[in-house]
């Protein structure tokens, strides 16, 4: 596999990268300690082993990964075609097409404290209980949507361990009482990682995406607050004062 760059990151914005970085690789860490998923951790990727459902994650930490981790991720990601295989590369430093993966681009995203306008006013609730957690858990898996744990079971995404384990919230957000949209923060050191961001269909276009951040930004307070933008939610965070760090590559 090649090292070469598919594309440069300005030396600007790398420190805000490596950020974003740190704070995926803390979420998908919290993802598999609190799901049983076998971790593996070299100085140039994050492998998170997911099994069945949750497939292989790879998550490229490093701009210039060592020829001994690049070897070992692309032989973790052979192995493991048939299962369901992503690797997530916010740098641009490698080339998986030899494995017959199609590659795609998401933004990765920051934004710095600051004043936000008015919430929309659509009620959004921290989640504290397992039924408050089960209902979010079936919101993103249905509305984001994780395919992968599609047919849905309690439980298999969002393991009840993800209550009170350290950095990691979960958000509901309802309209007229009805169960609407979910996400997810993690909280690493310096940085916060907003993650899943969903709206059901039936609830679009009314301001639930909107309230989520907004009680995600106020969460988080004076913390920088990344992610990585599907394209239909891009134009709400650049309207939140959302910045875009580069343009990551995603293959599976």
């Amino acid at each position: 596999m090649s090292t070469s760059p598919t594309h440069a990151v300005p030396a600007e914005r790398m420190a805000s990268l490596q950020l974003a970085v740190q704070n995926s690789a803390a979420f998908w860490t919290a993802l598999a300690q609190t799901r049983g998923s076998e971790l593996i951790r070299r100085p140039g990727f994050l492998c998170s082993d997911g099994r069945e459902r949750g497939g292989l994650r790879i998550l490229l930490l490093s701009p210039d990964p060592g020829p001994d981790d690049l070897a070992e991720l692309t032989d973790l990601a052979r192995r493991r075609l048939s299962d369901g295989v992503v690797v997530e590369d916010p740098f641009g430093s490698v080339d998986m097409s030899a494995l017959g993966l199609p590659s795609g681009q998401l933004p990765v995203m920051i934004r710095h404290p600051g004043p936000l306008p008015a919430p929309p006013a659509v009620e959004v609730t921290h989640v504290e209980t397992v039924e408050q957690l089960r209902t979010a858990e079936g919101i993103v898996v249905h509305g984001f949507p994780l395919t992968n744990f599609q047919p849905y079971r309690p439980g298999d995404a969002f393991s009840k361990d993800l209550l009170g384990h350290p950095g990691v919230d979960l958000f509901l957000a309802a309209r007229d009482g009805v169960p609407a949209g979910a996400c997810m923060t993690v909280v690493d050191g310096t940085v916060g990682g907003t993650y899943w961001v969903t709206t059901l269909p039936e609830h679009r276009s009314h301001g639930v995406g909107r309230a989520l951040m907004h009680a995600v930004l106020a969460h988080l307070g004076d913390l920088p607050a990344t992610l990585t933008a599907a394209k239909a939610g891009k134009p709400l965070y650049d309207s939140l004062g959302f910045d875009t760090i580069t343009d990551a590559t995603w293959w599976m």
